[in-house]
């Protein structure tokens, strides 16, 4: 932890660091917090609603909670209390309703997207939230052209490398995946993400969508 933190997080560092200081929080009040992975200056727990971290902030005391599934990350509350920060993930890990959190813990803001990841379905979300955001204007010719694809809507997007990620499993980031980026209005570059040998093909904007749509079904 560095100086500034030092000064601001005394408690944590007597108690050894933030990864000590989370595990004793949870001792005191009875919480089974699960598996603790210390990062520097941030611990993450694994949840079935995405990996929680929680990080003190730089400049201020306050422990930012945030949830994370491959290639998205969002904040979903923060408060300068560890101990009620500790608890909160306890019940997200352990399962409990959205709606309780909230009113349980004043300090947690659970949105659209974290709903769509408690109910298992985030992607619809996500493509909405792409195609709407205009910092993602140079990528949205390709995002509408595999958006009105039925089959390919399916598939968890993110914005990578300038290029639009494509990925079966949204909260696997090891499931099958494509990314492709748009050369001209006549052609794309498509490589298959993880596969062994995996070498970019350029794709004419003809067969784009047949493509893309093998690529993500082949086992």
């Amino acid at each position: 932890m560095n100086p500034s933190r030092k000064v601001l997080y005394a408690d944590v560092v007597a108690l050894g660091g933030l990864s000590a200081a989370v595990k004793e929080m949870a001792r005191e009040r009875g919480c089974d917090i699960g598996t603790v992975y210390p990062t520097p200056d941030v611990v993450r727990v694994e949840t079935t609603r995405g990996v929680v971290s929680i990080e003190p902030d730089a400049d201020q005391r306050c422990f930012r909670l945030s949830v994370h599934i491959p290639g998205f990350t969002w904040e979903i509350g923060s408060t300068d209390d560890l101990g009620s920060a500790v608890e909160a993930v306890t019940e997200w890990r352990e399962g409990l309703q959205l709606d309780e959190l909230e009113a349980r813990y004043e300090f947690l803001a659970l949105d659209e997207f974290a709903r769509a990841v408690d109910s298992g379905e985030p992607t619809a979300v996500q493509w909405a939230d792409l195609l709407s955001s205009d910092f993602y204007e140079g990528q949205r010719s390709l995002l509408r052209r595999i958006h009105a694809d039925e089959e390919l809507r399916g598939s968890f997007p993110t914005v990578s490398h300038g290029g639009v990620r494509l990925r079966v499993d949204p909260l696997d980031g090891a499931s099958r995946q494509v990314l492709v980026t748009e050369e001209d209005a006549d052609h794309y570059q498509v490589i298959r993400v993880g596969a062994p040998q995996a070498e970019w093909v350029d794709v004419p904007a003809a067969e784009l969508i047949a493509y893309l749509r093998n690529a993500l079904s082949e086992e």
